[in-house]
């Protein structure tokens, strides 16, 4: 008796071939990808044994010929949407919010990855970066607002700081010379301060594109924040010092002098002389008495893992990776604020 012809296609939705599939959505080159597609569609047993176990697959049973015909069409379909970057309409994993005088918050969303705005609101794409390593925004960690409004972001994909325009692609000003960016603190005169988690240091940067300066060597630096005085704070998450005072000169003034917290990301000075500081693992927002005192300001419910910081008015804006949301909390009440949640699902 002759064998059956018959063979079992897979048939991948295009939502389901980008979220679970991304060696073929622009992690490699275009070439590779359409030459390792066109191998594995066509191997069709093999390919319906590797896609069965992934959600979202339907498989669909298939003569000869029919095979044939419906995998040409996926390797056409799935070799044309490489060209094109999937929009998300909402956030993926958000590390880092900034304010600015226009109202508007802007998030560093590491998954998107980009950069969104939100405002009235509305929540909208700034800049997206593409999902191909060592690509601009492609690992966007950190945002800040200049002086001038302009947005600043840290890529540790590219090892850089880029300022960045609507519809523009983002200028860089290092020439690749920071190596993990995770905060950007701008001083009064519109300087930069870069904390580098690989080199250990504090940067200084000019908007002009003038090499970096190193301003002091610390353990682990995370958030940073100029206060009204111009002082910058900074976290040291993993120094028995976590939380300093560094002045123009490099020296450091320690303001909390034991390991209060589990791990400290970022940190914000209120206009009362209070500090509040993340705690990814401890789910809480720090309260810092200007003596040094630490107490839980908010924790848990419906914080998760919280991370950046910024203020806005009376309020203090946290983006929160692990709830993908990012909430609002009422700064003007000493105990038990009011948290809100102004992007993401419950």
């Amino acid at each position: 008796m002759a064998r059956s012809t018959d063979t079992y296609i897979p048939i991948v939705p295009p939502k389901e071939m980008h979220r679970h599939m991304p060696l073929f959505q622009r992690q490699v080159p275009f070439s590779l990808a359409v030459a390792v597609r066109a191998v594995l569609f066509s191997c069709p047993k093999i390919t319906s044994w590797a896609l069965v176990m992934i959600p979202g697959v339907r498989l669909v049973r298939a003569s000869g010929a029919l095979s044939r015909l419906i995998l040409a069409c996926i390797l056409s379909a799935t070799a044309l949407a490489d060209d094109t970057p999937a929009q998300p309409q909402t956030l993926q994993y958000p590390l880092a919010v900034a304010c600015g005088d226009n109202d508007r918050i802007y998030i560093a969303d590491r998954l998107l990855p980009g950069v969104w705005t939100y405002s009235n609101g509305a929540l909208k794409l700034l800049a997206q970066g593409e999902k191909r390593f060592r690509t601009p925004l492609n690992a966007v960690r950190a945002v800040a607002v200049g002086v001038d409004n302009a947005v600043y972001v840290g890529d540790s994909a590219t090892r850089e700081i880029d300022r960045l325009e609507e519809n523009q692609p983002p200028t860089p000003l290092t020439s690749g010379s920071i190596g993990i960016p995770v905060d950007i603190a701008v001083d009064s005169k519109g300087s930069l301060f870069v904390s580098d988690l690989e080199s250990q240091r504090i940067w200084k940067i000019s908007p002009d594109g003038s090499p970096p300066q190193e301003l002091v060597q610390l353990a682990a630096p995370r958030g940073l924040f100029f206060d009204s005085s111009d002082t910058l704070w900074a976290i040291a998450a993993s120094g028995d010092q976590p939380l300093v005072k560094i002045l123009a000169d490099g020296s450091v003034t320690p303001v909390v002098k034991s390991r209060a917290f589990e791990f400290p990301h970022d940190v914000v000075i209120a206009a009362d002389g209070r500090a509040f500081v993340s705690d990814n693992y401890a789910g809480c927002i720090w309260q810092v008495t200007p003596n040094g005192q630490v107490e839980p300001f908010v924790r848990d419910t419906p914080l998760v893992g919280p991370v950046g910081l910024s203020l806005k008015d009376n309020s203090l804006i946290v983006a929160d990776p692990k709830a993908n949301a990012i909430f609002s909390v009422d700064l003007t009440a000493e105990s038990s604020p009011t948290v809100t949640r102004l992007i993401g699902s419950p």
